[in-house]
């Protein structure tokens, strides 16, 4: 039995179609990434499987329930850790945990061990007395984790948990996600930094709504069209004005300080650029092959490069 299968899941507001016909499974114990930008259905997804809001349309179960039928159930399965979770500045950490316990109707007996370990288990265990209001961002993911995982869910729901996070706290998140992969614990995390998407087993593409893409992340490179080529040089924003002026056929873009080159013709191309540059007065640092990366490719699907 797969943790999540969704039918043709579809939801609307007014006319919108904010979900389109949504049809996916995630297995037992898979961490499965649902990477799209703002506004592509990602957060409507998760409240549909949390069993929060009712589908337009079509079905999803979740541990073999029906989400929409069974929602009070589930939520018996399920941690559901939303972009902004509803934790109380005014309690201390361990006082928020207590308050989840609580909610879940956590019995007494065994409790202190379960907390104990969870604090543990967040590296939260020096910080147990400190309001959540005065932690730092990482501090208050890590604390809203352990809220999540207080009654012990079979399928986590973590809606871009690593929104706005320090890279070292980002780091240690995933670390303790890594961890709950061992227990045996399935994983679906909405994310808008690709290079966490990398991190997980398979990895959905959406976009306004619809399902592009679903595979591993090595197989959705493969999706990438023709090959790809890295720039660094003097000035990257005009060199990106340049070679899109110069190089007809070519998907020139900007990522960071570095050019990437999508090209069906490579050694064409890395003959050409030299002198391209040269002649401009740009100074060109380096030009190599490379991997195409999942935002390469999410890139190039959106674009049209494959449907």
């Amino acid at each position: 039995m797969d943790a999540i299968k969704t039918d043709n899941l579809t939801k609307r507001f007014d006319a919108l179609p904010a979900v389109d016909g949504l049809t996916l499974t995630v297995a037992k114990g898979e961490l499965f990434g649902l990477v799209g930008s703002d506004g592509a259905g990602k957060t409507t997804t998760m409240r549909m499987l949390a069993g929060i809001m009712e589908p337009t349309s079509g079905d999803a179960w979740v541990m073999g329930r029906h989400a929409a039928r069974e929602a009070e159930s589930i939520k018996e399965e399920i941690g559901y850790m939303s972009q902004r979770f509803g934790l109380y500045p005014d309690l201390t950490v361990l006082e928020n945990i207590h308050f989840y316990a609580d909610i879940y109707g956590l019995p007494q007996k065994g409790r202190e061990a379960k907390v104990d370990r969870l604090l543990a288990f967040s590296n939260l265990t020096p910080f147990k007395k400190r309001r959540a209001g005065n932690l730092s961002g990482g501090m208050k993911q890590k604390l809203g984790l352990a809220c999540a995982l207080v009654h012990t869910p079979q399928v986590l729901f973590l809606d871009e948990p690593t929104n706005g996070v320090d890279p070292v706290s980002r780091r240690d998140f995933w670390r303790i996600l890594y961890q709950l992969l061992k227990e045996g614990v399935t994983i679906i995390v909405t994310t808008a930094y690709l290079d966490e998407a990398d991190r997980c087993n398979r990895v959905g593409l959406i976009h306004k709504g619809k399902l592009l893409a679903c595979d591993a992340p090595q197989e959705l490179k493969k999706l990438m069209p023709g090959a790809i080529l890295e720039i660094r040089s003097g000035d990257a924003r005009r060199s990106l004005r340049l070679l899109r002026e110069r190089l007809a056929g070519v998907s020139v873009g900007l990522f960071g300080d570095r050019l990437h080159l999508v090209t069906g013709d490579p050694d064409g191309v890395l003959a050409l650029v030299p002198d391209i540059m040269r002649q401009d007065g740009i100074d060109l640092f380096d030009i190599r092959r490379i991997e195409p990366s999942l935002e390469d490719v999410f890139v190039s699907v959106l674009s049209g490069g494959k449907e």
